[in-house]
């Protein structure tokens, strides 16, 4: 009998400043396009990990949480927490900092890290900037197929509905 195929989340908050602004825009359209966001402001965020895969029966666990709690929390949290996105997190550096771009950043930062962890592999990075705004990033391979599966709608990505 197959194994059941189970996703797993762990949660982390943190908090951060940053300031959307893009090199390729003069100050006029940084303004216009990102309004009060294009000044230093923070948000308490909240990123969800989720990494899908086989339960083992030796186990009964996908991946044990304390250890992706760890994770999470050596490769994200102890680098963003309190931190300036722009100016202060490496990994961010020269990124415009909007939460879709942060979301993959992650992926990005997590991803390689998971491969050491037999069957299970990264499935969504959710990063909510807000009660009403979030991102989520489904990987390289998923938003290729996502993307060309809906040429008409919106990318994966879920974008604010505000500025922020």
């Amino acid at each position: 009998m197959p194994r059941p195929i189970v996703d797993i989340t762990h949660v982390q908050e943190f908090s951060a400043a940053h300031r959307l602004v893009s090199a390729h825009l003069s100050e006029k359209e940084n303004r216009e396009l990102y309004g009060p966001c294009f000044t230093d402001h923070g948000h308490n965020y909240s990123v969800e990990v989720t990494v899908r895969g086989p339960v083992e029966p030796e186990t009964g666990m996908v991946m044990d949480l304390n250890r992706l709690s760890r994770l999470v929390i050596e490769r994200i949290i102890e680098r963003v927490d309190h931190r300036h996105l722009n100016h202060d997190v490496p990994f961010l550096k020269g990124t415009i900092t909007t939460a879709e771009n942060v979301a993959v950043a992650f992926w990005d930062e997590l991803e390689p890290a998971l491969r050491a962890f037999k069957g299970c592999k990264l499935y969504r990075i959710r990063l909510n900037e807000s009660r009403a705004n979030r991102a989520e990033y489904f990987g390289p391979e998923k938003a290729v197929s996502r993307s060309s599966s809906r040429s008409s709608s919106r990318s994966s990505a879920k974008t604010r509905s505000a500025k922020g």
